[in-house]
């Protein structure tokens, strides 16, 4: 029996389905969110009304609730968890440290502990406090902070302003490294100072570095579920923490107010400078300590808002200031004790308190130790999200695990941060080596910050300011920097070299893509539909396929890609029913679901640009099929029956196949030696970030990738000479 033209040989449904779209824009737990969004928004405008009637306090209370610094006390306790837990371990070994190098508690007078405690002090306000929370904060791109989102806005400025943001980008990414190893196993060594526990450990030589490991194991697989979820966890243990700090702190301090007159800047500068000072110019190394966790401050502001930050900086500098200065007291008081006279390793911190106190304090130091990784874990993936929006990184798989776009996950990073601190921890073993190395790329970080807070300071008219400021926050930090090379040889060299690693990353691939952008061309509409025309209904010629769908990461609708049309052209030239040239965009909306298209007044050529939420999963085969079948219905696109089975079982539309394509190096192109370094060191870092194919969801799909010649410009070789 003959089959009828129109009659498929098997019923779709039969052998393979097709990727469908709903018909609602969208999912029920999306509804469900908006609602509970849209009524929270609601309440939170009714009770701002009612506080505006209140008077004057009230008015300035819901201009505060509808700006940038919006206060949240659900996301106040999500920013204690985020950002400040690597500033709060400091009081952990800062006056250890500084005992250390002054040669022992019996070495260290009135003198020094004032001066230690004056330098503490004035750094942590001028540092944090006043660069950071004041200056650094309230210069931010649409939200965000770091070294970055500050590049972004004075990039226009200068193109040599590129090399300090690469430089501290890459020093605080090699920092967000060895913080978690410093941190983790500096707290998990304290379980060693517990008379419980101190056999076990001593017969077990290796089970401090195996606690180190298993939690840091743990704490990177659980990054994927968002900052937001981890930082109400942790946020309340460092309130916990820091009120603790707060309170041993304060009664230590309660037997010695005399202390109080370290609050004199005289005594720092008098003290550093002072014969009595045995580490000389190095202290300042010791007094850094203090500050570490201060640039994480800045690049985590987009993860909890300016307002959170503000609204609970003063009781962290409280905490922080009382706990230093118990420590002083504690030391002046012990200064003269002969059972401590020639004793090694004194930590002020666990010995000024009670023995029962101090249990306490190792298990909350051990959580806080692990808590202070997660500021510089957020902050690297918030990092490397803005390197890759300066192209300056490849583009990798991003994740939102909370309804705002500064809660992201970067599953690639995540993995190389816990190889990479993992390493170091194999490599140095102990937190005593670890903190050799410690802190010297974050110096870096600052100076670099602060040459780029100068230059917009500078740009906005304040230019006074701006010449105090570098001053001032450059005389500092070089302080900082100077005192923290005396650990070069001692660990130090390995934060440089993984710093230079990262820099070479960042740099190679923005040349790269320079090179390849002054390469790029576009055809307008005018130059290649006639061909395309030709092409198209050549029946010469048998089709490669119905469908072909470039995806491009052009934005531009009006214009087509030359590599696209060369791809259609080159060797036996592609046929088809219709070309496709899709581009995918990624919106600030969570949940936005929309496409535009341009067919240049052809029905075989289209334009087509997707935008998606960054929350929406980027299933592209999906709305593939849901934007033909659209224009089908609206007899844009010709009808594209098929009789037989196909991957995709979707009678109404004809195959598709879909095509990336890839540059290359050849061997013919006029370049430079450090352009052609560039190019193949970019290439072998996107072969390794991952394949844009799972990017898309293209994996079960098996699309075309090709290999174009990147054709900068081309040396004739020599004739060849017949013999």
């Amino acid at each position: 029996m003959a089959q009828k033209p129109d009659e498929t040989l098997l019923r779709a449904d039969t052998f393979t389905n097709v990727p469908k779209v709903s018909r609602r824009t969208l999912t029920k737990e999306e509804r469900e969110e908006l609602a509970k969004q849209q009524a929270a928004e609601t309440k939170e405008a009714e009770k701002l009304a009612k506080t505006a009637s209140k008077g004057a306090i009230g008015r300035w209370w819901r201009r505060l609730q509808s700006g940038p610094n919006k206060i949240s006390l659900g996301m106040a306790i999500v920013a204690l968890g985020v950002v400040y837990g690597d500033i709060g371990t400091s009081p952990l070994y800062t006056a250890q440290t500084f005992l250390s190098g002054q040669g022992g508690i019996a070495n260290t007078d009135r003198e020094a502990v004032l001066g230690m405690l004056s330098l503490v002090f004035w750094s942590i306000t001028l540092i944090t406090t006043v660069k950071y929370v004041f200056i650094a904060m309230r210069i931010d791109n649409n939200g965000e902070g770091g070294i970055f989102a500050l590049y972004s806005l004075i990039r226009k400025y200068g193109a040599w302003l590129a090399i300090p943001a690469m430089l501290g980008g890459a020093a605080f990414l090699a920092d967000s490294v060895l913080t978690p190893a410093v941190s983790i196993s500096s707290a998990v060594e304290g379980l060693k100072t517990l008379p419980p526990l101190e056999a076990l450990f001593k017969e077990n030589g290796n089970l401090t570095l195996m606690i180190t490991v298993v939690i840091i194991v743990v704490l990177f697989s659980v990054q994927s579920r968002g900052t937001e979820s981890i930082g109400r966890v942790f946020g309340s243990v460092v309130l916990v923490w820091f009120t603790f700090l707060a309170v041993v702190g304060a009664v230590n301090l309660s037997g010695d107010w005399s202390v109080l007159a370290a609050l004199n800047p005289v005594y720092g500068v008098k003290f550093l400078f002072s014969p009595h000072n045995a580490a000389g110019i190095a202290v300042m190394g010791t007094v850094f300590l203090s500050t570490t966790g201060a640039e994480a401050l800045y690049s985590d502001m987009g993860h909890v808002g300016r307002g959170n930050i503000y609204f609970t900086w003063p009781f962290i500098k409280i905490a922080l200031v009382l706990c230093y200065f118990g420590q002083g007291a504690w030391m002046l008081r012990n200064q003269n004790n002969p059972e401590l006279a020639d004793a090694e390793g004194i930590n002020p911190f666990f010995q000024m308190m009670d023995p029962n106190v101090r249990y306490v304090a190792v298990v909350l130091s051990v959580t806080a130790g692990i808590i202070a990784s997660q500021a510089l874990i957020t902050g690297a993936f918030t990092m490397v999200s803005e390197a890759t929006r300066l192209n300056w990184m490849p583009h990798l798989q991003v994740r939102y695990p909370a309804r705002t776009r500064g809660q992201l996950y970067i599953p690639v990073v995540n993995a190389v941060l816990c190889v990479s601190t993992l390493l170091v921890l194999a490599m140095f073993r102990d937190s005593e080596h670890i903190s050799a190395a410690y802190g010297l790329a974050l110096t870096v970080t600052m100076i670099t910050t602060t040459i780029l807070l100068a230059v917009y300071i500078w740009h906005d008219g304040k230019r006074v300011g701006a010449v105090v400021f570098t001053v001032v926050f450059l005389a500092i930090q070089f302080l900082f920097f100077f005192a923290s090379m005396a650990k070069f040889l001692h660990g130090g060299w390995f934060t440089m070299l993984l710093t230079l690693a990262i820099l070479l990353i960042m740099y190679t691939w923005n040349e790269g893509t320079k090179l390849e952008r002054a390469q790029r061309r576009h055809m307008q509409p005018a130059d290649c539909v006639p061909v395309l025309k030709q092409l198209h209904e050549d029946d010469s010629i048998p089709y490669f396929t119905d469908n072909i769908v470039y995806l491009t990461s052009d934005p531009e609708m009006k214009r087509v890609d030359t590599d696209i049309f060369f791809s259609i052209f080159a060797d036996h030239p592609k046929r088809a029913r219709a070309w496709w040239a899709v581009s995918v965009e990624t919106s600030d909306n969570p949940f936005t679901r929309e496409y535009s298209v341009e067919n240049f007044g052809t029905d075989f050529l289209f334009r087509v640009r997707i935008r998606l939420g960054f929350k929406v999963s980027q299933s592209i085969p999906a709305y593939i099929h849901q934007i033909m079948n659209d224009l089908s219905k609206s007899d844009d696109l010709p009808k594209q029956t098929t009789r037989y089975p196909k991957l995709d079982a979707d009678p109404n539309i004809g195959p598709i196949r879909y095509v990336l394509i890839h540059k290359a190096l050849m061997p013919e192109s006029k370049v430079s030696q450090k352009g052609a370094i560039s190019l193949q060191i970019k290439y072998a870092i996107r072969h390794l970030a991952g394949s844009p194919v799972k990017w898309f969801g293209l994996a079960p799909y098996n699309p075309l990738i090709e290999i174009q010649p990147l054709f900068l410009a081309t040396e004739r070789p020599p004739r060849l000479k017949r013999v």
